[in-house]
């Protein structure tokens, strides 16, 4: 195998001359030939160097894929009395809820989300406390550990962005209600 500095070395048109040619493994024999050729050794050379870069260039990149830039971080909710609750198991109940949260502070109201047409949980829930410091000390106690069998996760809730009243129907003659 050629050393790299030697290949680099015979690249340079410069510094390429007949004694060097002569030297040249047998490897470069098609260049030892063309040793009447000097210009057209340094040519072949200079192409062979820049054949490897660009193949390393390729081996190291990808064509013409941009990767997405990263997600944005969650914006983190002003510290409140009102916890979101989610990854709750599909069993538990709205009384299991405050149940497990009432031992951090006074629950007012703890509630299950449930699906409209099954009624069953869609694994999210909120838990309103009487006071902030409570609130935090729920988070504290309860997030990242076990509620009926499944790792459940508490955090501040987030104020409800005000919603566009609903457009009436056009001209189907029926009328849908977001209630």
């Amino acid at each position: 195998m050629i050393e790299l500095s030697r290949l680099l070395e015979w690249s340079r048109p410069s510094s390429l001359n007949p004694s060097l040619v002569a030297a040249a493994p047998q490897s470069l024999r098609p260049f030892r030939t063309a040793a009447l050729f000097p210009a057209t050794v340094a040519r072949w050379l200079s192409m062979a160097a820049a054949a490897a870069r660009a193949g390393f260039r390729r081996m190291f990149s990808v064509s013409g894929f941009t990767p997405p830039p990263p997600p944005a971080a969650r914006p983190v909710a002003d510290p409140c009395n009102n916890l979101f609750v989610s990854g709750l198991n599909k069993r538990t109940t709205s009384d299991g809820l405050r149940e497990a949260f009432s031992k951090f502070g006074q629950v007012i109201e703890a509630r299950v989300i449930t699906d409209r047409i099954s009624g069953y949980s869609r694994g999210f829930g909120f838990v309103k406390y009487a006071t902030v410091e409570e609130a935090g000390e729920g988070i504290k106690g309860m997030d990242g550990k076990f509620l009926d069998g499944w790792v459940i996760f508490a955090e501040y809730a987030k104020q409800r962005e005000a919603q566009q009243p609903a457009q009436p129907a056009a001209s189907t003659g029926y009328q849908y209600s977001n209630q």
